[in-house]
């Protein structure tokens, strides 16, 4: 039996409410790593917003705080350049896990970088000039230093092959999954506990297009006076712009954003959502896609990878780049019986294809090839 490993797991990017997707994705994955791995040693690299409860309660996981905040991003990535490294070797680790974006390049042992998206090449638009320049440099050092790159999807996959010209060998695909609370929300839904909103997960970033929802949405209203539209997200770059959209279309009284919310509150709103819409322009996935259909709500959302190949039939589908068309999927799912009752059938269906249990499986095999391959 080979000896156990010590993997290391760098979370010094974590701040919890405050990076979306990217705490989600962590959280569920070292869960489900507890479950299916009992013999490797995890010792979980912390920052000082970050609590003890981010590691599961197994005996094989360890909390290895750090003296830095991660909302002080230089610092950060100073700390994670120069005493990771240090730390990775006291501990003597046979892998590093990176599961936000960015890896020390001198870390004594092979490492395993996550790549959720590469907006950066994609989209530069959409980053502040101070930011930018973070990204491009050490997103292009950690895949180049990195022995393995996980994509959390294939069109990620392929934006690292073309912008970084990473050959096929190193990359490896690791889908998320979607948390069991989800299904249990849609095993729930009562039609008579429905309330009327129509109901979007999202940033308010730009490319989650929220903007031109808003005045889809303002025509749905129209035929559809008793409806609200939900966001519930993290304030983003463009919150203000989207408020003052809402502003000048007149919905004021008819969009609300929530703003962070905690998963119980969050749940409660996927359970009487009457519907669910994503008209985001780029992912890397689409985490919200997942449990909305899963949820059994049924949902409208962007036709662009690899949200289509995530939703697959199970949600209607419409051009994000079109009003017109944001506005007559809202009016579909709304109005349209037996296309609702399709939806509600399939979303389950096709979510189940999603597991944390297969993504730490799939994840935990490539961490033991970086290490012993």
């Amino acid at each position: 039996m080979p000896e156990a490993l010590r993997i290391g797991v760098n979370a010094l990017y974590l701040i919890p409410g405050g990076v979306g997707g990217t705490e989600i994705y962590l959280r569920n994955l070292m869960a489900a790593l507890a479950l299916v791995d009992r013999a490797n040693h995890y010792f979980v690299f912390t920052n000082r917003e970050t609590g003890a409860d981010l590691a599961p309660g197994a005996p094989n996981f360890h909390v290895v705080p750090q003296h830095v905040r991660a909302s002080v991003r230089p610092a950060r990535l100073l700390w994670e350049q120069t005493l990771l490294p240090w730390q990775a070797r006291r501990q003597r680790l046979d892998v590093l896990f990176n599961p936000g974006f960015t890896s020390p390049f001198l870390a004594p042992c092979p490492q395993v970088t996550v790549f959720h998206d590469l907006q950066h090449k994609r989209h530069p638009e959409y980053f502040r000039w101070f930011d930018l320049p973070f990204w491009q440099f050490f997103l292009y050092w950690s895949a180049k230093h990195s022995k393995y790159i996980v994509a959390v999807s294939e069109a990620t996959r392929d934006d690292l092959q073309k912008f970084y010209g990473l050959p096929g060998a190193s990359l490896r695909v690791v889908q998320h999954g979607v948390e069991e609370a989800f299904f249990e929300v849609g095993r729930r839904r009562q039609e008579s506990e429905l309330r009327p909103y129509i109901l979007c997960v999202s940033t308010l970033h730009p490319h989650k297009n929220l903007d031109r929802l808003v005045r889809a949405f303002r025509q749905v209203h129209q035929r559809w006076p008793e409806f609200r539209l939900v966001i519930a997200g993290m304030h983003g770059f463009q919150t203000s712009a989207i408020e003052k959209t809402i502003i000048e279309c007149g919905m004021g009284a008819h969009v609300h954003i929530t703003g962070w919310i905690p998963r119980e509150e969050l749940l409660d709103l996927y359970h009487r959502a009457f519907a669910f819409v994503y008209p985001s322009t780029f992912e890397g996935f689409g985490m919200p896609v997942l449990e909305a259909l899963a949820s059994a709500i049924p949902s409208a959302v962007s036709n662009i990878e690899p949200i289509r190949s995530v939703a697959g039939p199970a949600a209607l589908q419409f051009d994000p780049f079109s009003e017109e068309a944001i506005a007559e999927a809202l009016r579909q799912v709304v109005e349209d019986k037996q296309l609702r009752a399709r939806l509600v059938r399939a979303g389950p269906q096709q979510a189940s294809r999603f597991s944390w249990k297969t993504a730490a499986e799939q994840t935990l095999r490539i961490l033991e090839l970086a290490a012993r391959g």
